[in-house]
């Protein structure tokens, strides 16, 4: 009779843990920082996408230094790159909410892997991105943030995964950081916003937190 109490307290708190968790994203998520940032010279633009899963801030390829482009795969005709990190496996298997597993996401949230940062190119501007303005020291901050965030070989060269990408245009590269329920694809980017002074999350490990944000 013991036992089975046992069991039934730990169940019960086995299914208390993600509850909590997401009470407490849904809460944190609300609360709004920078939001009554005042920057000048606001002439550039950056955006905000998300594909239902992964946030990832898009620049224009003018607008991105020639360092955060060395060894990135693009051709001239790609006017836009997108920049995201994350879970190595979570990436690779979930490109989609449809392609979750109980599996990619114990292991995601709770045993340490690998990160890679998941760069996409686009010829023209997506109807659907969020437009941002943001001036050139925060376009610098934005830059020096994704170098940083890129792992390098003995060479100093990023690191592709050749034919890893979800299509033709796009592709990953090896990352640097861990991964976990508290720093997730999605707080990497709100982490960036939060960085460079713009409108952001207190923290958020979901992609709507933000992007709620900037809806009109």
């Amino acid at each position: 009779m013991k036992l089975l109490t046992t069991i039934r307290k730990a169940f019960g708190y086995f299914l208390l843990v993600p509850a909590v968790y997401l009470l407490f994203a849904l809460l944190l998520s609300a609360v709004t920082v920078n939001k009554k940032a005042r920057n000048s010279n606001l002439d550039k633009s950056i955006y905000l996408t998300t594909n239902g899963v992964h946030l990832s801030i898009v620049l224009p390829v003018k607008n991105i230094d020639n360092q955060v482009l060395s060894g990135i795969k693009y051709t001239e005709n790609d006017k836009y790159l997108s920049f995201g990190w994350g879970d190595k496996d979570f990436y690779l298997n979930t490109p989609t909410w449809g392609d979750l597993t109980f599996t990619n996401a114990f292991k995601a949230l709770f045993l340490k892997s690998s990160t890679l940062m998941h760069v996409y190119r686009y010829k023209n501007r997506h109807p659907n991105w969020v437009a941002i303005k943001v001036n050139q020291h925060q376009l610098k901050q934005l830059n020096t943030y994704f170098l940083k965030s890129f792992k390098k070989d003995r060479n100093g060269k990023k690191i592709i995964l050749e034919n890893q990408g979800y299509t033709s245009t796009d592709n990953f590269y090896k990352a640097n950081g861990a991964y976990s329920c508290l720093k997730t694809s999605n707080t990497w980017v709100n982490t960036a916003f939060k960085k460079v002074g713009l409108k952001a999350c207190l923290w958020t490990p979901f992609d709507f937190g933000l992007m709620e944000k900037y809806e009109d």
